[in-house]
């Protein structure tokens, strides 16, 4: 299977510059661009452009990365549901953004899409792709949660009835930090090793993900940005993100191969909130709006199926 290299780059660049003009006139503050290139002879080569905001007005720590790499042989973590392939040549290419809001009542999210290519010797190129977006909320709230699952839902409602329920559960279940046995967050919709709607209209899908990300996260900042808060819901906020660093550092498939790869680490590691806290066995008070995200939404719900 072949694929127009030239197009799916011009894709994902185009995707990140306009994600992050949205989201520096959301803050006010522009983003820093850091363009990165892998010399021929490194373990991995090839460049990117990683985009990204520290101490902004909205965002207390953000990014938006575009990566395009090439190594010589496909990473463990690439290949876990692709046995036959390991050790293929290979070449990645994508978009991936997490945003950390200093205020406690915006959600963190995060989004990413990719395409992947493993060129096994003596046959044509195996493409697939992979990517998705959640929504990691401190202090929930119905109607976000409702929009955010909505719009992905629509996003991928022209490529098949079964698509959204699919990747919405499969979100559920790859989001989950086992060892707290709960959930990261509300959710999205995730999916990997995705080709069975051929290059081009797995393609298309992909890109709809992407293109819906805006449309999705928006409309929750503008709603929240302004909500008062004070130290409590700050010290939650931190308590909470730790369970964000547990999961990118053990289970995340993209921070793995990143890091098995020899990807750039500042890139890698770009998801990192910049403020965290852990306490030993804590649990919140009952009848507190720390107990209520718990209850309420840190659980398997329908989202886009319930009332606005």
């Amino acid at each position: 299977m072949s694929f127009d290299t030239v197009a799916a780059r011009a894709y994902f660049t185009g995707l990140q510059s306009r994600i992050v003009e949205a989201l520096a006139v959301l803050d006010g503050k522009p983003f820093l661009s850091d363009g990165w290139t892998r010399a021929p002879g490194e373990r991995l080569q090839g460049d990117g452009i990683s985009r990204l905001v520290e101490e902004g007005k909205l965002f207390e720590r953000g990014g938006c990365n575009f990566s395009h790499v090439r190594g010589p042989a496909m990473p463990a973590s690439a290949t876990a549901h692709r046995p036959a392939l390991a050790g293929a040549p290979f070449e990645a290419m994508g978009v991936s953004l997490v945003l950390h809001p200093r205020n406690p009542h915006v959600p963190t999210v995060h989004m990413n899409v990719r395409l992947f290519a493993a060129m096994p010797k003596d046959a044509e190129p195996v493409v697939w792709f992979g990517g998705g977006m959640d929504l990691t909320p401190y202090y929930g709230v119905e109607e976000d949660a409702v929009h955010f699952h909505r719009t992905c839902r629509d996003a991928l409602a022209p490529f098949g009835d079964g698509l959204h329920k699919r990747f919405k559960h499969w979100c559920d279940e790859y989001f989950f930090l086992k060892h707290r046995n709960e959930p990261r967050g509300i959710g999205g919709v995730f999916f990997d090793d995705f080709n069975e709607l051929g290059f081009d209209r797995s393609f298309a899908m992909t890109q709809s993900v992407g293109d819906a990300f805006l449309a999705a996260y928006t409309p929750i900042v503008e709603r929240r940005r302004d909500t008062p808060y004070g130290e409590r819901e700050r010290d939650f906020q931190a308590y909470r993100r730790g369970r964000y660093v547990e999961f990118n550092l053990v289970f995340d498939r993209g921070t793995l191969f990143g890091l098995q790869s020899g990807g750039r680490t500042e890139a890698i590691l770009m998801s990192m909130p910049p403020v965290v806290r852990w306490r030993y066995d804590w649990h919140p008070e009952p009848g507190t709006p720390e107990a209520r995200l718990y209850r309420d939404f840190l659980r398997p719900r329908e989202w886009a199926d319930e009332p606005s």
